[in-house]
């Protein structure tokens, strides 16, 4: 792998102009086809297998013209202090705007309150319920500003008149997480690198490789079903991973100069061990991306799909168009005191940085690396660390065991939107369950009676403690199927309303036999439900497709079994923090306001798979990236703890660099409005810090203290029958050409050769 790569970075370095020119056309290919592509689909909400969706399905084939999951309204309206929705002028406004809705384009039905029983008992809130003919996403302009200005025209009459549902869903406000993203990784690799050449090159590639994925989804989008979901994300990843792989690259490109090796041979040693790196922590962030389609859930499995190219772009533009842009300036990306180092060096003393590849000033006056000094410390000092990083996680993830899956309602809004004040406002006149009903469908195909089987299962419905009300039932055109609307006494996101669902569905068999009909219970309450238990069972199968994976990749790597399960027992500690977390801000509430969190509630029910699936990923770049330094100083013949530390010096300062900077783009997503990403960013943004400054940083040098030469061990048969992949580049430094850097012939060559 060494060996290749390095060729590979050769002949990019010669052929610099060649490489730049070819992932431009790719770029303006790829932009050429995004422009005349169609248009990207929106998010699909279907989830095949469980119950709520099985429902959908039967109600979109059982009410033909009508769709099951169209755009709705439900206006809410409520009088002044003291007054009444149902005195003469207060109706007349209401019956006004619904008159005026049913006329307007794509409306289904407008139901009025007064002719649906939808008033309080006393008598202050009532609402309309209008449907459509279509989905919220292909609501028409039309149709929303004809009920926007309707419900105007209302308020205008003193009624306080609010929105719910989703016909007009308010967009959360977009925030600046990109931008502040790229801001902090730039001041990052500013501060790391002493260079704005090195700060730049990495930020230039990233944005290169976010562009041609970006461009690639939106070309691909109608055919494969990729949404603006996956392009978010593609590019949320693509841009965190894109500077990581550059930014080692260019660090070790640094290092392999200040060895005394001339521009071209440091590109290529950089790429055939730094590079080697990058190709097998990219594999592992892939293996953990198209792992999400084992989850069963569409809209998942695209999502990785999408971003897994996006990393996968990441690493051909760090193997070859990274060398190919060192060649153009190659001694642009040293620091300045390196620069200035190089010129005394070829008029006064050859030689000055020396072979121990620190690039040190001359003996006595250099500092010691944070990095060497904390390792020293670690390895001093293993049981303790160990301990406490161990208790320290661990108390950390706590809380997730009280974790609640649900998916953000109006209940989880700001209450500056229409559709949180009309959330509460149902809420007051009606009850808290009122926001989320569970819509019953009955099947009584096969029933002598429909009817009175019908009216049996409402009967039975309206028996079951928790429920307050159940509507008349609305049947179809062939009288096979009705729907029945049950309504709770708890809010959609209590534990309570929960388990009435569950009794509900347990005692279906019982109401099945007495009736003669089928039913399912669907609703946003059911489909929580489903979706929450979807996730909670594919969990197991999907950790032990990724981590089965990735713990033979990183076996192949490291040539150890203890090593990848040591990586794999971090990860679990670093994951279980970040969900105790999320659990304690967006659950619990702790310092929700600290992170711009209004409402607390139920984790999203996708977060816990779609962390594990993350940062997995990312995890294992810190692995390959920290410990293949210690093993290439354990393959030298150093000490198992000196070998430590020496894996510290050169790694440590550009792993935190690096962590730095995907924390950076995953916390600048909590700028925007909307609450799912904020949890997202946040969750990302925590995970990696626990996995990088905790884990990396303290629990893996102390475990490997602890193991000394054990920790390398791997069986015979095993070590014969596992392929050999030089990812530390021994091959390389066996036949590495001595350094020299008398003149600076080569690389000044190197430099006007384009």
């Amino acid at each position: 792998m060494a060996t290749f790569l390095h060729r590979v970075a050769h002949w990019a370095f010669r052929r610099r102009r060649t490489v730049v020119l070819v992932w431009v056309a790719v770029l303006a290919a790829v932009f050429l086809g995004a422009v005349n592509s169609s248009e990207a689909p929106e998010d699909s909400a279907s989830l095949p297998g469980i119950e709520s969706q099985q429902a959908f399905d039967l109600l979109d084939e059982r009410f033909p013209g009508t769709v099951a999951d169209g755009a709705q309204a439900r206006v809410v309206f409520v009088a002044e202090d003291g007054q009444r929705v149902t005195s003469t002028a207060n109706r007349s406004a209401i019956d006004t705007l619904v008159d005026e809705v049913a006329d307007g384009p794509q409306v289904a039905e407008a139901t009025s309150p007064f002719d649906a029983r939808a008033v309080s008992e006393d008598g202050s809130t009532a609402y309309a319920t209008i449907t459509y003919k279509t989905t919220a996403d292909d609501l028409s302009e039309a149709g929303k500003e004809a009920l926007t200005e309707a419900v105007e025209q209302a308020r205008d009459t003193g009624l306080t008149v609010e929105v719910g549902g989703s016909a007009l869903e308010t967009e959360p406000a977009q925030g600046i997480g990109e931008v502040l993203g790229i801001l902090v990784a730039a001041v990052v690799l500013l501060i790391t690198f002493g260079s704005l050449a090195a700060a730049g090159l990495p930020l230039l590639t990233a944005v290169l490789g976010v562009g041609i994925s970006l461009a690639a989804i939106t070309a691909l989008g109608s055919a494969l079903g990729f949404s603006s979901t996956v392009g978010e994300l593609a590019m949320m990843l693509g841009l965190a991973v894109g500077i990581d792989y550059s930014l080692f690259v260019v660090s070790r490109y640094r290092e392999e100069r200040a060895k005394g090796h001339h521009a071209q041979e440091a590109a290529a040693l950089a790429v055939g061990t730094a590079g080697s790196a990058v190709v097998f922590a990219g594999l592992t962030v892939v293996i953990a991306l198209l792992g999400l389609s084992v989850v069963g859930v569409p809209t998942l499995t695209k999502m990785g799909v999408g971003s897994a190219g996006s990393v996968l772009v990441g690493v051909l533009i760090a193997l070859t168009a990274v060398p190919a842009l060192l060649g153009f300036w190659p001694d642009a990306v040293l620091s300045r005191r390196d620069r200035t180092g190089r010129r005394r060096t070829r008029t006064r003393r050859p030689g000055r940085f020396g072979r121990d590849g620190k690039g040190a000033t001359p003996a006595g006056t250099a500092r010691t690396p944070w990095g060497v000094r904390w390792a020293r410390f670690v390895t001093r000092r293993p049981v303790a660390v160990l301990l406490l990083t161990v208790v320290g996680l661990g108390a950390l993830a706590v809380p997730s065991l009280n974790l609640r899956m649900g998916m953000p309602g109006a209940e989880s809004k700001p209450a500056t939107t229409t559709e949180r004040r009309a959330y509460d406002a149902l809420a007051d006149g009606f009850g808290p369950g009122f926001n989320g009903p569970l819509t019953v469908v009955v099947d009584v195909k096969g029933a002598d009676d429909p009817a009175a089987a019908v009216t049996g299962v409402s009967d039975r419905l309206a028996d079951t403690g928790g429920i307050v009300s159940v509507s008349p039932p609305h049947f179809n055109e062939a009288k096979d199927t009705a729907v029945v609307s049950a309504v709770p006494s708890t809010g959609p996101a209590s534990e309570q309303t929960q388990d009435l669902v569950r009794t509900i569905r347990d005692e279906r068999p019982a109401i099945e036999s007495a009736t003669g009909a089928e039913f399912q219970v669907t609703g946003t309450t059911a489909l929580n439900i489903d979706v929450g238990q979807k996730m909670q069972d594919a969990l197991a199968p999907y950790l032990s497709v990724v981590v089965g994976l990735a713990f033979l990749l990183l076996m192949v790597v490291f040539r150890s079994i203890l090593v990848p399960l040591k990586a794999a027992l971090g990860f679990l500690l670093s994951v279980g923090a970040a969900l105790g977390a999320i659990v304690t801000v967006f659950q619990e509430g702790h310092g929700a306001g600290f992170f711009g969190v209004q409402e607390t509630g139920p984790i999203m029910s996708t977060m816990p798979i779609f962390l594990v699936g993350i940062v997995f990923g990312l995890a294992m770049d810190y692995q390959v990236f920290l410990v293949s330094r210690i093993r290439e100083a354990h393959l030298h013949g150093e000490q198992p703890g000196q070998a430590v530390v020496t894996g510290f010096r050169h790694s440590a300062q550009v792993v935190a660099a690096a962590a730095l900077i995907m924390m950076a783009v995953f916390g600048g997503f909590m700028t925007g409005g909307e609450s799912m990403v904020k949890m997202v960013g946040f969750g990302l943004a925590s995970a990696v810090f626990f996995d990088a400054f905790v884990v990396r940083m303290a629990f893996v040098p102390a475990v490997l203290a602890l193991l000394g030469k054990r920790a390398w061990w791997l069986p015979g048969r095993l070590d014969r029958l596992l392929p050999r992949v030089d990812v530390e580049g021994e091959a390389l430094t066996r036949r590495a050409p001595t350094p020299h850097d008398a003149s600076g012939d080569d690389d000044r060559k190197e430099s006007v050769r384009v």
